[in-house]
């Protein structure tokens, strides 16, 4: 599997770190899961409610992932 983490000699500020896979991954079942609840509910269907839920969740997961992602790295460079 590929690294998600900083190269171990890169200089600080030349490049953003990459997105944290976990939290891409978040954000992509968050996008589906918007795209099922607007389908479900355009097609007159109530279990569009699950999809905004699973949204929501992965929402959150998404920006907990990346925040914990922000902590490691202010904690290895300070």
């Amino acid at each position: 599997m590929g690294d998600t983490g900083r190269a171990r000699n890169a200089v600080s500020g030349q490049e953003p770190t990459p997105m944290p896979r976990l939290a891409l991954y978040a954000l992509v079942v968050c996008a589906l899961a918007v795209v099922a609840a607007v389908f479900s509910f355009v097609q007159g269907n109530l279990i569009g409610i699950v999809w905004v839920l699973l949204a929501g969740l992965s929402s959150n997961m998404a920006w907990f992932y990346l925040k914990r992602a922000r902590t490691a790295e202010q904690q290895t460079q300070g």
